[in-house]
Parts: structure tokens; sequence; C-alpha cells
């Protein structure tokens, strides 16, 4: 685990100078006018306020599968971290989980105002495929699958799509296969991403294209199990955002649905399942196969 812990904290590192010098506000692209520096500051509080970078992680760690450097890797991690981030600047709001703290931190329209919460959520998402279609690989083809592909993971069939049948799910009573599927959209959704991502940038052949796409479920879901136990068992200050919300909020969740007990079984098989996933990889995915055990023994 104490290199798992390293190597993340060399991605995250990697991560937060490449968008430490992406967000500002002085230079334009081509067919930009200027870019609004109270935005490009609310833009920053949402993107670079800690984090561990889990998917950035991901990709990069799938795309060193098959030779992808991690400078290569990196724009496509990045990208993805901005779609994530415009994610949860929204999911913050007060018209969505209405939260005021996110990361230890205020979150964005506690720290600047709602409307300007919305816009820099909104340019975030743009920003993402910005990236991915620009500078993610030389190849083209490649830049035009990744952005189909984000595309697809993160809209209404996706994870926007996932957030609506969460929301939805608030005013019933969700079944198991329900709350699996709103799950695998909101939350799984960009994390199958992030692994199958890696297999795209390296050129992987359809058989690791799969595995990735497997391993990327099951760490998806090993990923929300985790954080529905995690709601109802750690406090505010070691979440780093408000502790108890999805039991307050009468959320459709497993752990809702199951109990602690039943879902802590379901996050060891989870688990399990994803190291076998892996199983057509050897030592060179072990970053990946700590990766999952981490997500599910993880405290925030």
């Amino acid at each position: 685990m104490a290199d798992l812990k390293l190597q993340m904290a060399k991605i995250a590192d990697a991560v937060n100078g490449w968008l430490d010098v992406e967000l500002n506000a002085d230079s334009a692209a081509e067919g930009e006018r200027q870019r609004p520096e109270r935005l490009v500051a609310a833009m920053r509080h949402g993107v670079l306020n800690g984090g561990k970078r889990v998917r950035p992680f991901l990709v990069v760690e799938s795309a060193a599968l098959f030779g992808v450097s991690l400078d290569d890797a990196l724009p496509t991690a990045c990208a993805l971290e901005c779609l994530h981030s415009f994610s949860l600047v929204h999911d913050d709001l007060p018209a969505m989980d209405d939260d005021d703290l996110r990361r230890g931190q205020p979150t964005v329209h506690k720290a600047f105002d709602e409307a300007l919460a919305i816009l820099a959520g909104d340019a975030l998402s743009t920003l993402a495929f910005d990236i991915l279609a620009s500078r993610s690989s030389a190849d083209a083809a490649v830049r035009c699958e990744l952005t189909t592909m984000l595309a697809r993971a993160s809209g209404w069939g996706g994870m926007i799509g996932g957030q609506v049948l969460d929301i939805e799910a608030e005013d019933g009573a969700p079944t198991d296969a329900e709350i699996r599927t709103l799950q695998a959209m909101k939350t799984g959704a960009l994390i199958r991403f992030a692994c199958e991502a890696g297999a795209v940038l390296g050129g992987a052949d359809d058989a690791a294209r799969a595995a990735l796409r497997s391993y990327g479920e099951t760490v998806g879901l090993a990923f929300q199990l985790a954080d529905d136990i995690l709601d109802v068992t750690a406090d505010t200050a070691t979440l780093g955002k408000t502790a108890g919300k999805d039991l307050d909020a009468d959320k459709g969740t497993l752990v809702a649905l199951h109990g602690v007990d039943a879902v802590r079984d379901m996050l060891g098989e989870a688990v399990a399942q994803a190291h076998e996933a892996l199983g057509g990889f050897g030592a060179e995915a072990d970053g990946l196969r700590a990766m999952a055990t981490f997500i599910a023994e993880r405290k925030s």
C-alpha cells in the first residue's frame, strides 16, 4: 500500500501541475476573446482543491499497461478530472445535494456565488472536451474515440442520467436492481471510462479493452459501495463533506436497502471481481489491483 500511495501522490502532483498551468486567465486560445478572471478563480477552486485523483490514476495506470508514458496520458487524465470536478461543483448546488463543504473547503457556490458555480461547472465540462479533442493524442482517431466515449459516459445515458435517477429515487422505494443501475451510471460510468481510456490510448486489443472495462465496472461499484458505507459511519471532519446526507435525504442506496454489514460483504465481492478482471495482466497491473483494495478500505 505504501507503493500505491507514492504512485498516487506522483500522479496527483502531475495532474495538479498540468491543470495549474492550464487554468489561467492570461492566455486565450484561438477563437477566444478573454477568460474572465473571476470565472477562472471559481474553476480553479473547483478542481485544484485537493482530492485523491483516483480517476486520473486509473487513466495513467491503465495506459501504462500498454507502454503509454505519464506525460502522454496526462491530458486525458486531466480532461477527466475537469469533467468529474464539474459534476461535483453542480452536485453541491442548493438545487442538488445542497452542500457547503467539499474536500474540507467551502463549495464553489459558497466560496463565490450560485450563478458563478453553475457557470464554472459548465466551463470545466467544456474544457474537458477541448482537451480531449485537441491534445489527448497525436492520433486523430484516438482523440475522436475518447471524446465520444467521455460524452456518452457523462451524458444522459451515463453520469447525468444517473443523477436524474438518483433524484427520482428520493421519492420512491427503488429496488436493488434500480439502485445498481443508477449508481453504475452516476458513479461507475466515469470510472469505467478512466480504465478503458488507458487501453484506447495504448492501442490495446479488444480482449484487453474488455478486461479493463470489466475492471472499471467493478471498481466503480466498489467506489459507490464504500461511499455509501462512509456516509453512515464516518464523520464530517474525516469525510471533508457533510456526513449522513444520503440518509437524511432518504436517498436510494444499497446501505439503506440492505444494511451496512451486507454492503460490506458486497464490497469485498466487488474487489475480488476487480482483481479477477485483471487476471490476464501480470505484475504491471499491481497498481490497479492495489487501487481496488484502497477504494474499498479508504476512510474518506
